[in-house]
């Protein structure tokens, strides 16, 4: 039985392969072709249409890389074709590869109509269905050159990835240019053998359905003539249509499948190429939409329906009106599919704030579902973001990419570190790009680890990427498989309708607390370093934009700057996509985010000194404006004062140190800096406390070999551990400045072709070591760090993310503590024993790792920050070139101390020359506990002001907000600034009494937006 059975499945690979797909176009003739190469940048279509066109032939090379050539093709149809099928095959030199990672085609016609795209997999055009016969058939099909950066061996460094490096070289070869006539009926009996025979090998070997499949696919390969495939396709068809016949179990898995083409931001090709891939698959999409009344096709990420809306406004116009027939669904509603571990708690809210608007305001569409397929891990902030917003639900993929642990779900409720549970479900098709392939569709069934309590689950259907989107062989076999025996039932839906069900069906779902990390791709908390720096200090510029030109709105008559901001966020939100932000694209994005946030810092800059300068007035005193959430300096949180007149506590000293170095002190603090300018001391005087483990040295520069098992920009595999080289060797130690205020060292290392400049600084009044490091790197393949080995026994620390902070473990008992060997934290780690604790704080850094000493008796906690890395793909030069850090170790801290000094650090008071004395913030709150992360004018223009917060320390608390203006109302709103259904969000107390004044009382971490009607002068 099982030679049979194995003959039958070899013969049919041969003869799909060698005979059948070959008679898909028994008939072709040639079409001329003519080709224009533009000179540079891609061009508007009424320009490449109206191009001086030169003459062609199938077999010419074409395309330089990242280039755009104008193909015209134009042809007449047989008239002994008429009755007949016809499409247009245009092979632009397309391998085997997935859509979307080589080169692609939007065809038009000649008035500039967009028709569909062209990839690996869809290398038809339509002509007539069928045709009348002598029709002139006339195609333009703007090319672009895209080159393979993801080949068979995919982690060469390469410099294909910059348009600045990648030479002229044409890379592909015109392959078909021809009219064809389509046999249906080969094209039909390709889908139903492909359908059983995928289907075949999933089913249990003893099974009788197995069997009965085998000898249906034998018996049509007996019916066809392999020297008249076209005359005998339909016999074999009848072979083959009992098996199909056979009806699914009743208790069959549902499968929802809905077309799908996810299509990052940038990757492996620029922005500016992104622009032409979504048009391309949208035109595809919307022409598939057309064809089958059947497909329901979803898009996510805002940003690429705006791109489209400007750029191809004729086929955003097609998109328009399939949203609105209800077929082409904007999912997600987020600005784009970003990362979601580094970013900030207002960019990550203003993430789902500026998509849902985008799409409430284009299509009157509000989402119920977060989309995050691809997004490598999730912070555990995020589910109240998500609710806050007004969503219900969230579809990731991603985690079945883990390598330690296996998720122990598909279908549960995700809790978020303020107690809000989002309804989740990860496909168990364990793609977020189905084809619609037996095996994936068996495995989807299998896979799914609900069974016997849930019955459903979703796949993302289409290819996806590098777009490409849903084809008609998928639709084909969805088709087949919507109620087959021996498979699971397949039925086109949009996600909203499988998540209602979903829903309905498991409300008691398991509840998963945390956050969901992904056992992979942990070095994206590293990589592009000065990608990562442009976002955090965009995000703090756009906070301080916001809150000054807001209070100089409210308090001088500044106009605020509405349309440049949303043009800030959406410029910031766009850079977060998850391609951008965890460093992992090709050199051509970086270095352009670089210029760009350049770019946004300088803009804000100039929107926060207008603003200060209409508050502070005319005059020649100093004012000090102090952005952040806690008075500091003589300065009200959020608000400005004249400098105070001596600094707090006594003034710092520095004294030598025996065996070299420095000791330096300010009653608060004693930092001992030995020869190597390495801090082997800082000696808590009030606490009367060592914070460092004995005989270790913190501020230690540590530098590992990083050569991960695959994607090198994305990965560090745990033993990059198993060999360190400390940098002790010290060029320099010297003191760079000397005052009572404070005194700096200064320390410089060479090691391998780099430099390190270090600049330890102790202020007066500061319970804290400032840290700035300035690195000129040119390492290759290794990762550098900085270690802070404490003198703590802690089973636990707490890792700052958005609204809060999460607790992860400092052991190892089992693999999935084990697994978060790096992980990500905002501006603070704190670790703690009770009754005294440390933080290390950052402006700039995300990725960290925190072990405890392994030797008996050892009560040794490290903290080490990622500081640097060389991987060599996709970017050769990743992270090459001279780069700045700041941080401070903090010891006796509590937790609200690495709340305030990691807002300190990333935060720093502005000083500006006028004539005011104070500045009243718009809003006070007076518990330490609470953290304001927006003051801001709402956005519909009204001169409200919207401000939110949240409870940071992670306990109870009660707060009074006091508005500094008068104020007519308060109302609890969403994200969107919508009033709240319910009042005010669960387990919140929100009391406004008649004065204005605001009294909270909040659970941990909970995030609450109010807005505040000005009342009228």
């Amino acid at each position: 039985m099982h030679d049979d059975r194995k003959l039958v499945e070899d013969r049919l690979k041969r003869v799909l392969e060698e005979r059948i797909r070959p008679a898909l176009y028994p008939e072709s003739v040639p079409l001329t072709v003519e080709v224009w190469h533009a000179p540079g940048e891609p061009v508007p279509v009424e320009e490449g249409l109206a191009a001086p066109y030169g003459p062609a032939s199938v077999g010419d090379r074409w395309g330089a890389p990242w280039g755009t050539s104008w193909f015209r093709v134009t042809g007449t149809v047989p008239e002994a074709w008429a009755g007949k099928t016809v499409e247009a095959l245009l092979d632009l030199g397309f391998d085997e590869n997935m859509p979307g990672f080589q080169c692609e085609g939007l065809v038009h016609r000649p008035d500039g109509s967009p028709v569909k795209g062209l990839n690996p997999r869809n290398q038809w055009v339509r002509i007539g269905a069928p045709v009348q016969g002598g029709e002139e058939v006339a195609l333009h099909i703007e090319a672009a050159s895209n080159p393979v950066i993801l080949d068979y061996h995919p982690f060469l460094p390469t410099q294909l990835g910059d348009k600045e490096t990648a030479g002229s070289e044409p890379q592909y070869r015109l392959e078909r240019m021809d009219l064809a006539v389509l046999d249906t009926e080969v094209w039909e009996l390709v889908q139903d053998l492909e359908v059983l025979g995928e289907l075949m090998p999933e089913l249990p070997v003893e099974g009788a359905r197995r069997w009965e499949i085998l000898r249906a696919v034998g018996a049509a390969l007996d019916a066809l003539d392999l020297q008249d495939i076209g005359g005998t396709a339909a016999a074999a068809r009848a072979r083959l249509a009992p098996a199909l016949a056979v009806p699914a179990e009743p208790n069959a898995h549902r499968l929802s499948a809905v077309g799908h083409a996810h299509i990052d931001s940038a990757w492996l090709w620029p922005l500016r190429e992104t622009v032409r891939k979504v048009a391309r698959t949208t035109a595809n999409m919307t022409a598939l939409l057309d064809d089958e009344s059947e497909f329901v096709y979803a898009m996510s990420q805002a940003q690429q329906y705006a791109w489209i809306k400007e750029h191809r406004p004729e086929v955003y116009a097609k998109v328009r009106k399939a949203v609105a027939d209800g077929r082409f669904v904007p999912a997600g509603g987020m600005w784009v599919e970003s990362d979601t571990n580094m970013p900030g708690s207002e960019a990550m809210a203003r993430q789902f704030v500026h998509g849902k608007r985008f799409f409430l305001d284009e299509f009157g569409v509000e989402n119920d579902e977060a989309w995050l397929p691809d997004t490598f891990g999730f912070a555990a902030g995020l589910p109240q973001i998500i609710r806050a917003a007004g969503t219900r639900w969230l579809l990731t993929q991603k985690i079945s990419w883990s390598t330690t642990n296996s998720f122990p779900h598909h279908t549960f409720w995700w809790e978020g570190v303020d107690g809000t549970r989002i309804f989740t479900h990860f496909p168990p098709v364990d793609t977020y790009n189905c084809s619609m392939l037996g095996r994936e569709i068996a495995h989807a069934a299998r896979n799914f680890k609900e069974k016997g309590r849930a019955t459903r689950s979703l796949a993302p259907t289409g290819f996806g990427d590098g777009g490409g989107g849903t084809t008609r062989e998928m639709l084909a076999k969805a088709r087949r498989m919507r109620d087959l025996a021996g498979a699971a039932t397949v039925t086109w839906e949009k996600p909203a309708d499988f998540f209602a069900a979903a829903e309905a069906e498991y409300p008691n779902a398991p509840v998963w607390a945390g956050e969901l990390y992904l056992e992979l791709h942990r070095a994206t908390l590293t990589s592009q370093a000065k990608t990562k720096q442009g976002n955090r200090r965009s995000e703090h510029l756009l906070y301080e934009a916001e809150l000054w030109a807001a209070t100089a709105a409210v308090r001088a008559g500044f106009a605020y700057p509405y349309g440049r901001l949303d043009r800030l966020w959406k410029t910031v939100l766009l850079h977060q996509f998850h391609d951008i932000l965890p460093g992992s694209s090709i050199a051509w994005v970086h270095r352009e985010a670089e210029r760009t946030y350049a770019e946004v810092a300088a803009e804000l800059e100039e929107i926060i000194g207008g603003a200060q300068r209409a508050l502070a007035g005319e005059g020649e005193d100093e004012v000090v404006f102090n952005s952040a959430p806690h008075a500091r300096a003589g300065a009200p949180a959020l608000g400005a004062s004249a400098p105070p007149s001596a600094g707090d506590g006594a003034p710092v000293t520095v004294t030598p140190r025996e065996g070299g170095g420095h000791v330096l002190s300010n009653g608060l603090l004693r930092v001992e800096i030995d020869a190597r300018g390495l801090v082997v001391s800082a000696y808590d005087l009030v606490a009367d406390r060592e914070t460092l483990a004995p005989g270790q040295a913190a501020n230690l520069l540590q530098i590992h070999p990083d050569f991960p098992n695959q994607w090198d920009a994305w990965d560090v595999d745990a033993f990059y551990r198993n060999v360190v080289t400390d940098l002790t060797d010290a060029d320099e130690i010297a003191l760079a400045g000397e005052t009572g205020e404070r005194v700096t060292v200064r320390v410089t290392r060479s090691f391998g072709d780099s430099r390190a400049t270090q600049l330890l600084t102790l202020e007066r009044g500061a319970r804290r070591l400032d840290m700035e490091t300035e690195v000129d790197w040119h390492e290759t393949e290794r990762f550098l760090k900085a270690a802070f080995p404490l003198d703590l026994h802690t089973e636990r620390y707490a890792a700052e993310t958005q609204f809060g902070h999460l607790n992860r473990p400092t052991h190892t008992n089992t693999s999935w503590e084990a697994a978060k060997f790096e992980a990500c934290a905002h501006r603070f780690v704190h670790l703690a024993e009770p009754g005294w604790g440390v933080a290390v704080v950052n402006d700039s850094t995300y990725g960290h790792d925190v072990t405890r000493d392994a030797a008996p008796g050892a009560t040794t906690t490290t903290v080490r920050l990622s500081l640097l890395r060389a991987p060599r793909f996709p970017d050769p030069e990743t992270d090459q070139g001279v780069h700045r850090f700041r941080y401070a170790l903090v010891p006796g801290a509590g937790i609200g101390d690495a709340v305030r000094e990691g807002i300190r650090v990333n935060l720093p008071e502005r000083r500006v020359r006028g004539g005011a004395a104070e500045i009243a913030p718009l809003v006070a709150v007076d518990g330490d506990a609470v953290t304001v992360t927006a003051v801001k004018l709402a956005d519909d223009g009204s001169g409200d002001v919207v401000v939110r917060l949240h409870e940071a320390h992670g306990g109870r608390t009660r707060a009074t907000l006091t508005p500094g203006f008068a104020v007519a109302s308060v109302t609890p709103v969403d994200l969107l600034e919508r009033p709240l259904a319910e009042g005010a969000p669960e387990g919140t107390e929100i009391t406004a009494g008649p004065d204005g004044r605001v009294a909270l009382a909040l659970r941990p971490f909970r995030l609450v937006t109010l807005r505040l009607a000005r009342a009228e002068d």
